[in-house]
């Protein structure tokens, strides 16, 4: 059965992060996602199979520079249903690639456009990364510990939540909208504007009145019933009690209801001046015990407690393991498709390219006849 984006055709002009990442949902789902490499990125490397973000998608090297390179590429928007592309503003329309090229050639194309800051505003032409768009945002300041700097919480929330994650919404809004109205979009996706939607939740909270300083909150490691706690081998558990309900559960497993390291009845867990006691008093607790002792007790109780898995155990985990929620591919461990859906499920449809891997085969399927691969081959406009 194929992914419910069977028939869409994407074309990818290739970058870095979210980009790709936003092109592997959309492959994932079923779309033939068309990445364009740099020509001369071509034979310089073998195919990246550990880069999982490149997976399920062919790659043609192209000059973009190059005249004939850039109408090639028009060209293949008169096939598409999407484009992504990911250069600072402005580089895609002095390649003549631009939303208005593409969509004269294409008036139902969604252009997928995905940067850090935004097409417009001051920062539009500033480089940066993940890091700076989350600061900026205001997220960044709302995750780590009382007392201590801001903690970067990997390349999560700019580069793939709030980026890829979004582009890929946007697209298959606009997709969805373009065969109502036959009429394509641009679809402007910046991570700052994702990593602020993400903590959405949080803004409401403080606009409440209900969410203070980092590290002092219900979710942010404040609470001594939401956060990760040492065991007795070096590992860790973590602990998501914020009802009263799991509470209970978790306080009567690990004995602590029954007084048994002697610290006396537990205290009302809405009274936030007591959390930093009962946090010192529960991490006390899990260091009398192993890790995996500590899953025995309460593994599959309504404690809402888990193992923190290292990445390398995650997939041999029963439940993760029954899910299916890791896979292999051409050898490489990874995150299987998300989510699943009954009757078209995604799937991976195949393993990262090397630049350049499919330009001939991939080309002709798109249209070009082998005089026309000729010509361009000995133009230079592609590889």
């Amino acid at each position: 059965m194929a992914g419910p984006l069977a028939g869409c055709r994407i074309i990818e002009l290739a970058g870095m992060g979210p980009g790709p990442f936003a092109a592997m949902l959309l492959s994932d789902m079923g779309a033939e996602v068309l990445r364009v490499d740099r020509a001369d990125a071509v034979g310089v490397d073998e195919a990246p199979l550990w880069d999982v973000n490149a997976r399920g998608r062919r790659s043609v090297g192209v000059d973009l520079k190059h005249p004939e390179g850039q109408a090639l590429v028009l060209r293949l928007v008169g096939a598409a249903d999407g484009l992504i592309e990911g250069f600072r503003p402005g580089v895609a329309e002095r390649l003549g690639l631009g939303p208005d090229d593409c969509l004269a050639r294409r008036p139902s194309l969604v252009y997928g456009r995905m940067t850090g800051w935004g097409q417009t505003g001051p920062y539009a032409q500033a480089a940066g990364r993940d890091i700076n768009y989350v600061a900026l945002s205001g997220t960044l300041a709302m995750i780590g510990r009382a007392g201590e700097a801001p903690v970067p919480p990997l390349n999560l929330v700019g580069d793939f939540g709030g980026g890829g994650l979004l582009l890929a919404f946007g697209m298959v809004c606009a997709l969805l909208e373009a065969e109502r109205s036959g009429q394509g979009q641009v679809v402007d996706a910046a991570m700052v504007d994702g990593a602020a939607l993400l903590a959405g939740m949080l803004h409401g909270l403080r606009a409440d009145g209900q969410w203070g300083e980092r590290g002092t909150n219900l979710l942010d490691s404040g609470a001594w019933f939401y956060e990760v706690y040492e065991t007795a081998d070096g590992r860790f558990v973590s602990v998501g009690a914020i009802d009263e309900r799991s509470r209970a559960e978790l306080l009567a497993a690990t004995g602590l209801a029954s007084d048994v390291d002697g610290g006396g009845p537990i205290p009302d867990a809405n009274d936030r001046s007591t959390w930093p006691a009962m946090k010192a008093r529960v991490a006390a607790r899990f260091l009398t015990k192993t890790r995996d002792e500590w899953c025995a007790l309460l593994e599959g109780r309504d404690a809402c407690f888990a193992p923190v898995l290292d990445p390398g155990e995650a997939p041999d985990h029963p439940q993760l393991r029954e899910r299916g929620t890791f896979t292999e591919v051409a050898g490489v461990v990874q995150p299987a498709p998300a989510p699943r859906l009954s009757r078209t499920p995604p799937e991976v449809q195949g393993p990262p390219p090397a630049a350049g891997e499919h330009t001939d085969a991939a080309l002709s399927d798109w249209g070009v006849a082998p005089d026309e691969l000729a010509a361009l081959h000995t133009a230079g406009a592609i590889a």
